[in-house]
């Protein structure tokens, strides 16, 4: 199996985004992402450990919790998704319309 490697931004992007609302299961947000939650227990622990508060703590501050300068802000986060989802938008539109031509070109081939 191969390990993914990922980003401290998107680390601390899926651990407030689970701390943010009770009701947010490690399940739920993980299957949102695209990782195990398993990955993001481990990510939630090892902020807990870091800040030195439980779990129960942490997710009563999630919403409220200051961006310290330590931290990378949701802001920077988002931005960088909508860089890199903009690149695969410009990649996807490039292989559609090859595939558009290669159809066209095709079909004008065939005679029936």
């Amino acid at each position: 199996m191969v390990m993914k490697a990922y980003s401290a931004e998107f680390k601390a992007d899926a651990v407030a985004l689970y701390l943010s609302d009770p009701s947010h299961t490690f399940e739920g947000i993980g299957n949102d992402l695209g990782v195990s939650r398993e990955t993001l227990r481990n990510w939630v622990r090892a902020e807990r450990k870091r800040t030195g508060t439980s779990t129960a703590e942490l997710r009563s501050s999630g919403a409220e919790r200051a961006v310290s300068p330590g931290e990378v802000s949701s802001e920077s986060v988002l931005e960088e998704e909508n860089r890199q989802l903009k690149a695969q938008i410009r990649k996807l539109e490039t292989e559609r319309e090859i595939l558009r031509r290669a159809a066209k070109y095709f079909a004008g081939e065939t005679s029936w």
